[in-house]
């Protein structure tokens, strides 16, 4: 009745815990970006179908998936290796499959841990479309994709965990290394595009991804966005209820901001440059 799709990229750590989360589907699909470790040797493992795609950007990757992985049904589950399905979720998937109305997609919450615990308030959204027709659904944006539906939500029961932090804080700086320099190139070409913002929307949509998208918009406008980003996360959204991992967790969402910025600046400088360097004497 569900499909599952996983997105991995040298995760033999954190992929069988995914796999038996989700051992209740029969039509397990690994996406894998050409992992390099024992990733694919932990697929078979588990009976899953392993299609391999060079990774280029998140919204290309995952839009690639969805048009050619060979999905045995209508619904789809997507998850990352480090993220698990309860089973109240599981439950909840099963029940929204059999009588879903008139939704082609389903809004699934998460819980993020840190330090043993639940960043119940810190976390930046808790809110992900996640269970899909496919044909229904696009991803926008070159990192943190946007999630385009064609037709009504609706939200499920249940919690997805999320174990972002499995691996390590180096693990997560290098990644967010990474998605920082894609995102200051998102901002850059938005801008070179006139992709503009709704005001209204970014606070007013009713769907919480078209909010995201003209918040994240607006957000990238603001100035002192590093230290707006922890006044944000831990204090209007009261992360210092979550004690010292809500603290530590707002300070480097802080620092992956104030890197966003730097590279941007960067970025700006190599682009202006080389038509307002000196010219070579003959």
């Amino acid at each position: 009745m569900i499909s599952v799709v996983v997105l991995t990229k040298n995760e033999e750590k954190d992929l069988p815990g995914c796999l038996e989360s989700v051992a209740w589907s029969d039509d397990i699909h690994v996406f894998d970006s050409i992992s390099s470790d024992r990733t694919l040797e932990v697929a078979r493992s588990h009976g899953a179908v392993i299609t391999q795609r060079p990774f280029d950007n998140w919204s290309a990757h995952q839009n690639w998936g969805l048009r050619n992985l060979p999905f045995r049904h209508p619904w789809v589950f997507y998850i990352d290796a480090d993220e698990r399905v309860t089973p109240a979720l599981r439950d909840s998937l099963f029940a929204a499959a059999k009588d879903p109305g008139a939704s082609v997609a389903f809004r699934v919450h998460r819980r993020d841990f840190f330090m043993d615990r639940w960043l119940k308030h810190v976390q930046a959204t808790s809110s992900y479309i996640r269970f899909f027709r496919p044909a229904h659904i696009r991803y926008e944006r070159l990192v943190n994709p946007v999630t385009i539906v064609d037709g009504p939500v609706s939200d499920v029961d249940g919690y997805l965990d999320h174990f972002p932090f499995s691996k390590g804080l180096d693990h997560w700086f290098e990644r967010h290394n990474n998605y920082s320099r894609l995102e200051a190139q998102q901002i850059l070409r938005d801008r070179a595009e006139g992709a503009g913002f709704s005001m209204r929307k970014a606070f007013f949509a009713r769907a919480p991804q078209e909010r995201r998208r003209n918040q994240k918009e607006l957000f990238y406008r603001m100035p002192f966005r590093p230290t707006l980003q922890f006044i944000i996360l831990y204090v209007l959204k009261r992360g210092f209820l979550d004690g010292r991992a809500g603290y530590t967790y707002a300070r480097m969402r802080s620092i992956y901001e104030a890197m966003i910025e730097m590279k941007l600046t960067e970025m700006r400088r190599l682009t202006v440059a080389p038509a307002n360097a000196p010219e070579k004497s003959a």
